[in-house]
């Protein structure tokens, strides 16, 4: 869908300032803006329960890391940015006005019926483009699985489909429980 004023947006750039304070949910795909789906509850609140997961994983640690929800982009290239689910960043603070997260380590993605096809292809290969990317969790809310897709050696990505135990998320150095990912049934 291409919204008012998309037209004259080409870059990442263009389309951060574009979207600032804009109602509704956009992605910027090879330099044409995307609208995004309003969500479900049960989409909402498993990404809730991940983002609740990941702080509480990440506050068990020392490590200089911190999670953010969805609404700030990950500019994958000059013309394709996209909106994360949930992330985690390391390193130092984002500036407290910023819209773009430039090196997230982990990417999470909730599917859902109308963006199954994009989360599971497009983003999921556009995110692995940035080599700060280690693990992308997708999470599948209705089976209450997480596809855990982790870089390897070289370009190798390695995934693992999971319904309970644990995830090792290392790096950055996380441990946490895949039940824990998802809303209280």
């Amino acid at each position: 869908m291409r919204g008012e004023g998309a037209a004259a947006v080409t870059t990442v750039t263009e389309f951060i300032d574009w979207a600032e304070g804009r109602p509704g949910r956009y992605e910027l795909v090879d330099g044409e803006i995307v609208s995004r789906p309003s969500q479900c509850v049960r989409h909402v609140e498993t990404k809730f329960a991940a983002q609740i997961a990941l702080s509480e994983a990440l506050g068990a640690t020392s490590l200089p890391c911190e999670v953010l929800p969805s609404g700030l982009c990950v500019p994958i290239d000059t013309l394709t940015a996209f909106e994360p689910d949930a992330l985690v960043y390391c390193g130092e603070r984002l500036a407290p006005d910023a819209t773009a997260v430039p090196e997230p380590v982990i990417i999470v993605e909730v599917l859902s019926p109308s963006t199954r096809h994009v989360d599971t292809g497009t983003k999921l290969m556009g995110y692995f483009r940035l080599p700060s990317v280690q693990h992308c969790l997708i999470l599948d809310a209705e089976r209450r699985t997480v596809i855990h897709h982790r870089r390897g050696g070289g370009d190798l990505i390695e995934t693992r489909i999971a319904a309970s135990s644990d995830l090792s998320l290392d790096p950055p150095g996380l441990t946490l429980a895949v039940a824990s990912l998802f809303a209280e049934p």
